[in-house]
């Protein structure tokens, strides 16, 4: 058992609010910006975040340890992302391709992307499909490994790692529509 699912079983057996916090500091940002990548709308991943901690806190459920404490944590937020944009659709309130264009000005991200080769990725990547930004994601920013992955967007370790390498190639494809030069 990994310590942030030990924090967390001593948070459900203790109710000290400590074990919860340490929880919450670690992976409140990567947590927001991977929510982030599914509904492109940074109050509303922000909102989210907070259900998936408010999920853990108050509803409690059991951590089965059948994945990383933070494989399972990604996945709670991805379900309320999809039930988000499932109510978001029903609503038609806003296109999500209208969304797409306003994640450019995201500030949080932009602390993130400081160099200006960085930000042209970035621009780049919110091209993409947002199934393509979400393993993008999750392979280059928060580091998970394929089986990880897998487990998080549902599909097998085999589908992710070719949705990576499809995601890889219509990036670089994109980066060169957008006059990207690779330095020698």
């Amino acid at each position: 058992m990994d310590k942030d699912a030990e924090n967390y079983q001593l948070f459900l057996e203790t109710g000290k609010d400590s074990y919860f916090a340490d929880i919450v500091l670690k992976y409140k940002d990567g947590l927001l910006l991977f929510i982030n990548t599914y509904v492109v709308d940074m109050a509303a991943a922000e909102d989210l975040s907070i259900d998936a901690f408010t999920v853990l806190g108050v509803k409690r459920p059991k951590f089965k340890g059948n994945s990383s404490f933070k494989t399972w944590l990604y996945s709670i937020g991805k379900n309320l992302a999809i039930d988000y944009l499932r109510k978001k659709e029903r609503h038609k309130e806003l296109p999500l391709e209208d969304y797409a264009n306003e994640s450019s000005g995201n500030e949080m991200l932009d602390s993130y992307i400081k160099e200006e080769q960085k930000q042209e990725l970035h621009k780049s990547l919110s091209k993409l499909k947002p199934e393509y930004r979400q393993v993008l994601w999750l392979k280059y920013f928060e580091n998970l490994s394929g089986k990880e992955m897998a487990v998080i967007i549902n599909k097998s370790v085999h589908a992710t790692e070719m949705l990576v390498n499809r995601a890889k190639n219509a990036l670089r494809e994109q980066l060169e529509k957008d006059g990207f030069e690779y330095e020698e």
